[in-house]
C-alpha cells in the first residue's frame, strides 16, 4: 500500500509526549502515529556506543527531517518489523531516500543484522 504524503511538515519527535507526525532518528519516523521503519538502510543510533555513533546519528535524523519537508514523498510498506513497526522504503523524486542517506554516509544498505559503527 502506498500513501502519498503530500503536505506534512516534519521535525524531530520530542523525548516527552505524544508522537504524531515527527522523525525519532534516521531510520524512523512517525506519519499520524503511524511508526515507519526504512526498510533499506541502517543508521547510527542516537544512544550510540561512541561519539562517533551518536554525532553521526543526529546527523543523520536531521537530515531526514529535511528529506521529508522537500516535498512530496511515497511510502512503499512491505509489511512489520519484530517491533510493530511499518517496514516501507520511502521515495521522492530523486529516489529512495535511504539511498540518498547511503549516498551522504549518514547511513549504510541494510544486510540483514545490525554493524558496528564505533
Amino acid at each position: 500500500m502506498i500513501l502519498a504524503a503530500l503536505s506534512l511538515a516534519f521535525a524531530v519527535c520530542p523525548a516527552d509526549g505524544i508522537r504524531i507526525t515527527c522523525v525519532h532518528d534516521g531510520d524512523t519516523f512517525i506519519v499520524e502515529r503511524e511508526r515507519i521503519r526504512i526498510a533499506d538502510i541502517d543508521t547510527p543510533e542516537l544512544d550510540g556506543q561512541c561519539g562517533y555513533e551518536s554525532n553521526l546519528a543526529i546527523q543523520a535524523r536531521n537530515r531526514l527531517v529535511q528529506l521529508l519537508n522537500a516535498g512530496n514523498f511515497e511510502i512503499r510498506r512491505q509489511g512489520e518489523d519484530r517491533y510493530g513497526r511499518t517496514l516501507a522504503i520511502v521515495v521522492n523524486s530523486r529516489g529512495s531516500i535511504g539511498d540518498q542517506l547511503v549516498g551522504e554516509g549518514l547511513a549504510r544498505t541494510w544486510s540483514g543484522r545490525r554493524e558496528p559503527w564505533c
